[in-house]
C-alpha cells in the first residue's frame, strides 16, 4: 500500500511505504495560475478578492477544454465537480478554477509524495481556495497578528480555514514531468448561512450521482457514505474480500491510502449544522483511483530511475572519451 499523509508536524515516520505530509496552503498564501494561463506581474498594494482572483488567474478562458477521453460507458461515476482521475494536471486545474471565479490555484511541495525524483520537478498535486483581499499592514498591525496567532496556537484555539459559500480542493497527480495526471482528488463546500439543505437532500443528491453506496453510516448526526469498486471497475459488495478494505478520503487536507487491489473509491461527508441537525453545514468529497494510482506512483519512480542511469551512463561515457588524464 502506498500511503499520503498529512500532518501538522510532518514528523510521520512510514515503513514500507511511500508517504507525504503537508498542510493546506494559506487563505491568503502565494498564488499560481493554470498552466494555460500567462504569468502576470505580482501587483503590490491593498486590493479585493476579486482582483486578487484575477491577478492570479491570469488569461483563463471558462468553461475548461478538456481533451482526456470521457469515461466508458458503464464505468463508475469517478469524478467531483467534473475533476476525475485520468485527468492532465493542467485540465484538472483549468476545471477546478472554471467552478468558481474567486478560487486560486496552488502547488503544495509539502504534500509531495516520499519517492527520489533524482532530481527532476514532478508535479505532484495542487489546491485551490478562494481568493481574499489584499490588505497592507502597518508594521504595529504584523506585530500584533503574529502574536494573536501565537496566543491562538498556544491555547490550542480552533481556527476555521473557510467561510460559509466558500470551497476548497485538493487535487494529488503523478507522472513524467509534463505528462502528469489526476490520481485522487477531494473538494469542501460550506453552504451559504439560510440556504443550507437538509441532510435527506444531500444525501439523495448524492445516491442519484454516484449510485447505491456501498458503505452508509450515521456519524451523530452527520453522514459518511462511500462507493467502492475493484480494479476492473466492478461494485464491491459485502460478500467480497475487499468490502472492508477500499475506502477514500473525503477531506482535502487528509492523507491517501493507494492500494493495487482496490479501484475508483468515492467518499462523501456530510456534517450537520449545529442549530438544526437537519440541514448541512458543509459537504466533503473526495475520488481517487487506488490501484491505477498505485502504478503512476511506482512506474514514474522507475522511470525516473532510469532516466538518471542513462544519464550517467552518457557522462561516463563522454568523460572516457574526452575527459583529460590526471597529472601524477
Amino acid at each position: 500500500m502506498i500511503t499520503r499523509i498529512v500532518s501538522r508536524a510532518c514528523l510521520v515516520a512510514l515503513i514500507a511505504s511511500l508517504a507525504a505530509c503537508g498542510k493546506a496552503p494559506p487563505p491568503d498564501g502565494a498564488s499560481s495560475r493554470s498552466a494555460s494561463s500567462k504569468p502576470t506581474t505580482a501587483s503590490t498594494g491593498s486590493a479585493s478578492a476579486e482582483e486578487v482572483a484575477a491577478e492570479a488567474r491570469g488569461d483563463l478562458r471558462c468553461p475548461a477544454k478538456i481533451k482526456t477521453p470521457a469515461r466508458a460507458a458503464g464505468a463508475p461515476v469517478d469524478d467531483v465537480v467534473g475533476v476525475r482521475p485520468g485527468m492532465s494536471h493542467d485540465e484538472a486545474t483549468n476545471v477546478v478554477l472554471c467552478t468558481n471565479d474567486l478560487l486560486i490555484a496552488q502547488a503544495d511541495r509539502s504534500r509531495s509524495f516520499n519517492i527520489n525524483t533524482y532530481g527532476q520537478t514532478v508535479r505532484q498535486g495542487f489546491g485551490a481556495r478562494f481568493a481574499v483581499p489584499r490588505v497592507q499592514r502597518t508594521s504595529k498591525q504584523i506585530m500584533a497578528d503574529l502574536q494573536r496567532d501565537a496566543m491562538a496556537r498556544s491555547s490550542n484555539a480552533v481556527r476555521q480555514d473557510m467561510k460559509p459559500g466558500q470551497a476548497k480542493w485538493y487535487v494529488s497527480t503523478m507522472g513524467m514531468p509534463g505528462e502528469e495526471r489526476v490520481i485522487a482528488a477531494a473538494r469542501e463546500e460550506w453552504f451559504e448561512q439560510g440556504s443550507n439543505p437538509t441532510m435527506d437532500s444531500v444525501e439523495q443528491a448524492l445516491v442519484k450521482k454516484y449510485g447505491t453506496p456501498t458503505h452508509s453510516q450515521k456519524a451523530g448526526q452527520d453522514r459518511q457514505l462511500t462507493w467502492a469498486y475493484d480494479p476492473l471497475g466492478r461494485r464491491i459488495t459485502e460478500t467480497s474480500p475487499l468490502y472492508n478494505k477500499c475506502y477514500g478520503s473525503a477531506d482535502p487536507d487528509s492523507g491517501t491510502n493507494f492500494s493495487p487491489d482496490c479501484g475508483i473509491v468515492v467518499a462523501a461527508y456530510v456534517r450537520a449544522t449545529r442549530e438544526n441537525p437537519g440541514l448541512s453545514h458543509d459537504l466533503q468529497v473526495g475520488v481517487i483511483d487506488q490501484a491505477k494510482g498505485y502504478e503512476s506512483i511506482t512506474s514514474t519512480e522507475q522511470a525516473l530511475q532510469q532516466l538518471d542511469a542513462r544519464r550517467k551512463a552518457q557522462e561516463l561515457e563522454a568523460a572516457s572519451k574526452n575527459a583529460k588524464a590526471p597529472e601524477l
